[in-house]
């Protein structure tokens, strides 16, 4: 039998879900080719700021800007090296394919890259899922890991569900299952965005991340709140 994640759809989920796809019908790719890659130059910086920050990385997007552009920027080395990684696993965004377990590691491969070093492989020893100084999750052994993912990403490849819920579901049970000995943050939402994108192209220059950062306390509880009732709908409906 094919695993299903634990998830329950209530109506404020319904309505969240037809009200973004609206919005997102609604939407339109912009016409002026220098415009348009500027707007995505503008959010992708956002979008790396936010996802860096919530993990405690303290440069600016200034700063990322400068990096982006080749310049030298003063500040710790590990926080400049997790800047250019970001960059450099966005140039690869586009190649990749959610469901693919590949992918997902080169992913971390480049996202962690000189930052720890099991970079791009899943981790040998227990974690947790930390809200500042407090564990909120543990997660499961690390002998679990490869196949509680393959479950996790052929569930991905079956299931009907709106991409919007299949997205979130899937965030969430990545980040319950914790695969990488560090980086399950940024990989969470980096792989959210990569599901949205393959739904509809304009999420690939929304700067989900920064929206998170901005509600980085209701993340963390709906994270918790969901892993306590065994059950992702309140993940789900945060993220809607």
């Amino acid at each position: 039998m094919t695993y299903q994640p634990p998830y329950t759809i209530t109506e404020e989920i319904l309505n969240r879900v037809a009200a973004i796809s609206e919005s997102v019908g609604r939407m339109t790719v912009v016409a002026d080719q220098a415009k348009a890659v500027r707007l995505r130059r503008i959010n992708r910086i956002r979008t790396i700021h936010g996802s860096l920050a919530i993990e405690g990385n303290t440069l600016s997007e200034a700063q990322i800007t400068a990096i982006l552009e080749g310049k030298r920027v003063v500040a710790p080395p590990r926080e400049v090296r997790e800047v250019k990684n970001a960059l450099a696993a966005y140039d690869r965004f586009h190649t990749w394919i959610p469901e693919a377990e590949k992918d997902l590691l080169e992913a971390h491969q480049i996202l962690m890259s000189g930052l720890i070093d099991e970079a791009g492989a899943y981790r040998q020893g227990g974690v947790g899922v930390m809200a500042g100084q407090d564990v909120i999750h543990l997660a499961p052994s690390a002998h679990r890991v490869p196949g509680l993912m393959a479950d996790l990403l052929g569930w991905l490849a079956a299931t009907d569900a709106h991409p919007l819920i299949a997205s979130s579901v899937y965030h969430y049970e990545f980040e319950f299952i914790h695969p990488f000995a560090d980086g399950n943050g940024r990989m969470g939402r980096l792989w959210q965005s990569l599901i949205l994108t393959r739904w509809n192209a304009v999420f690939a220059d929304l700067p989900v991340e920064s929206l998170i950062f901005e509600h980085q306390a209701e993340y963390y509880q709906a994270l918790e709140e969901s892993s306590r009732r065994a059950d992702s709908a309140p993940f789900i409906a945060f993220m809607l």
